[in-house]
């Protein structure tokens, strides 16, 4: 959980970093070079007898075709989103991933979803409502790019499912950083500019690092805790989002957008519970049907040891 809670917290402070970038440098540019700075993190999730060329070299392509434009896509759009928006309210947009990705696994997976994850899904909608208040507020491109960014993750997240045959690490990491690198160096080529001052320079290591810092720190936590523990520190990401933007950018939040978060993180919480309750009962399911083999093993045994008695030859 602290691992979960430090990836988030660098992910965070590395898009603060991004926004402060705006108008100094490209947002392709900027993504760049989170896709350079990934790689730095190669050397930590190699596994014993993995070779780096396992990066471009998957066993799905087709997966990883997909994986590595979606990564690209929400890449460029959210460094776009954070550039033209206060922190929560990109934030806010970008955690409608969950309805993405809920929507994607019925139609693409055919997977079940209970009427608590609706419902979930349903209140995170409600309060991404509440703080944009469309027909009340004028909305615009970032705001676009905040909703593209949040379904391209969606995006990302299916690809990873479908491409649970993949077993080598490196290849479903290798994505993550070619797509970005790919698709970011080409659109950049167009207006991109050297950074002027060290003060860029500053901003620019410290987005790529700490989004490479974060992955690392994500990655360890996924190893240590279960899935559904590792996701729920993902809504401290709202208070950081509040903090540096009320303390760094000086934007201050409307009552409105208070209400709206705090109805985003209470969906982030009851789908938490929803997960937990979930897979507790199928732990206990799998304890129960353990037992179960257990005792009928057991069973068998002595079944066999009682045969064996009566069968043996009685000596005369």
């Amino acid at each position: 959980m602290a691992l979960a809670f430090g990836a988030y917290a660098s992910f965070s402070i590395s898009d603060a970093f991004s926004k402060l970038l705006a108008g100094s440098l490209d947002p392709f540019e900027v993504a760049f070079s989170g896709g350079v700075f990934g790689f730095l993190i190669l050397p930590f999730i190699r596994q014993s007898g993995e070779s780096y060329l396992d990066i471009v070299r998957p066993q799905l392509w087709g997966m990883w075709i997909l994986r590595a434009f979606c990564v690209f896509v929400a890449t460029a759009a959210s460094v776009e989103a954070f550039m033209l928006l206060p922190m929560p309210e990109a934030l806010s947009l970008m955690f409608l991933m969950p309805l993405f990705v809920t929507i994607l696994s019925v139609v693409l997976l055919k997977e079940k979803v209970t009427f608590w994850a609706w419902l979930a899904v349903f209140l995170g909608f409600t309060g991404v409502l509440i703080v944009l208040r469309p027909g009340f507020r004028a909305l615009h491109f970032g705001h676009f790019c905040a909703l593209l960014a949040a379904f391209a993750n969606a995006g990302s997240v299916i690809a990873y499912r479908l491409a649970d045959r993949e077993k080598t690490r490196l290849s479903l990491f290798g994505s993550s950083l070619i797509g970005p690198l790919l698709g970011n160096g080409l659109l950049m080529g167009v207006h991109a500019t050297w950074p002027a001052t060290m003060v860029d320079w500053i901003y620019l290591f410290g987005y790529g690092f700490l989004a490479a810092l974060g992955q690392l720190m994500m990655m360890m936590a996924t190893a240590r805790a279960p899935a559904n523990r590792v996701a729920l520190p993902q809504y401290s990401q709202m208070v950081w989002g509040v903090v540096l933007s009320y303390v760094v950018f000086h934007e201050p939040l409307d009552r409105w957008t208070i209400i709206g978060i705090s109805v985003l993180m209470f969906s982030g919480v009851l789908n938490w519970i929803r997960q937990r309750i979930r897979y507790e009962r199928m732990a206990m399911r799998e304890r129960k049907a353990r037992k179960a083999a257990l005792a009928a093993a057991k069973e068998k045994a002595a079944a066999a040891a009682r045969a064996s008695i009566v069968l043996k030859p009685v000596r005369h």
